[in-house]
């Protein structure tokens, strides 16, 4: 069975685009701790995101052997499925083999029958996700760290905790990037009271001492 972590080549096309103070998604990993400042997540479901998607692969592995190409990709405990099985009665393994994983709080079972992509294929979907990332940075609405991307045969997934504005804008700007077929919205959906919680404090300017 192949796995492959799309967001990993994905982040690494468009580190160039960063700043060097901007935190950086590698796989749901955090490569600095400003992230864990700035993800939307708390730093356990965070940690526990990376464990459903180890354990998820590796108990499809087992289950699934060679017959099937997955990948797992989980935000805040929401575990994404994408790839190709043989059957139906493998589509239906796959979704209750992720659903006994560990702190799963939702499954969003996307595999399609079909027979397995190609490598080709896969390159190219990592292309495009690292597009979308890129637009991502560009659109100045958008907080890019905050919206995880996933490409499968020319579909993007978009994962993340965001408003509703945030989610139209996002998938508006991935659905202009050229080679994406058609978005999907994965998002948990937050107010904007509650983004506006997850905000940090700015910090205080220190004050300025008077001229002697």
């Amino acid at each position: 069975m192949h796995f492959r972590r799309t967001l990993m080549a994905a982040a690494l096309a468009s580190a160039t685009l960063l700043s060097a103070c901007a935190p950086l998604l590698l796989g749901g990993a955090a490569v600095s701790g400003a992230l864990m400042v700035t993800d939307r997540r708390t730093s356990g479901a965070q940690v526990e995101d990376q464990g459903i998607e180890l354990k998820g692969e590796s108990r499809l592995r087992a289950a699934l052997g060679d017959r099937a190409h997955l990948n797992v990709t989980s935000y805040n405990r929401t575990a994404l499925i994408t790839g190709e099985v043989a059957n139906e009665a493998d589509r239906q393994l796959v979704e209750s083999t992720i659903q006994g994983v560990e702190n799963v709080k939702a499954v969003v079972n996307e595999t399609a029958v079909a027979g397995l992509s190609s490598l080709t294929s896969r390159t190219n979907d990592t292309i495009i996700a690292s597009k979308v990332k890129a637009s991502f940075v560009e659109a100045k609405d958008l907080q890019a760290n905050s919206i995880k991307v996933v490409g499968e045969r020319g579909i993007i997934y978009l994962m993340g905790r965001v408003t509703e504005r945030e989610a139209a804008r996002a998938a508006e700007v991935a659905r202009g990037v050229s080679g994406v077929q058609k978005v999907v919205r994965v998002f948990e959906i937050l107010s904007e009271e509650e983004l506006k919680a997850l905000q940090p404090e700015p910090k205080a300017k220190p004050a300025q001492q008077p001229a002697q």
